[in-house]
């Protein structure tokens, strides 16, 4: 047979094409072995060397709801009312574990992407307030600048 790791992009080029070659064997014959040896080779190289990141929660949530057609409200019993599907959606607020648990289990949305930190839009926050000298230690009034 004389099958080896593929270790560079050479060797993968070469299981490629040899791969190509092999594709209409038939299964339980030693060139159907050897299609199915080089296609796991390929499939290890390719997941050390290629592999895909993991899409965010709201990326999954999204595609999710395209691919089956559902809409925000569909979202409703899984995230809450309407106005906190659109921040989740929005990216305003990070979905809670209750909410994960509900998408993981009534949608079927894999758990391992849902628990994955992401990306929330920082809401502006006003400037700190501090006294100011010579007033009154109750009385804050906001910091000039």
């Amino acid at each position: 047979m004389n099958i080896r790791p593929i270790k560079t992009k050479a060797d993968y080029d070469m299981a490629l094409k040899e791969i190509e070659a092999l594709f209409d064997t038939a299964a339980n014959t030693p060139e159907g072995d050897r299609l199915e040896i080089l296609m796991t080779l390929v499939e290890a190289y390719e997941e050390q060397h290629y592999a895909l990141p993991s899409p965010d929660p709201v990326e999954a949530i999204v595609y999710h709801m395209e691919s089956h057609g559902l809409t925000r409200r569909d979202l409703e019993p899984h995230i809450g009312n309407r106005a906190r599907v659109s921040e989740i959606l929005n990216r305003k607020r990070s979905l809670t574990l209750r909410m994960i648990q509900r998408l993981h289990s009534e949608l079927g949305i894999p758990a391992e992407i849902l628990l994955q930190p992401y990306r929330t839009k920082k809401n502006k926050t006003r400037k700190p307030l501090s006294p100011q000298k010579g007033s009154h230690p109750t009385q804050v009034t906001a910091r000039q600048e």
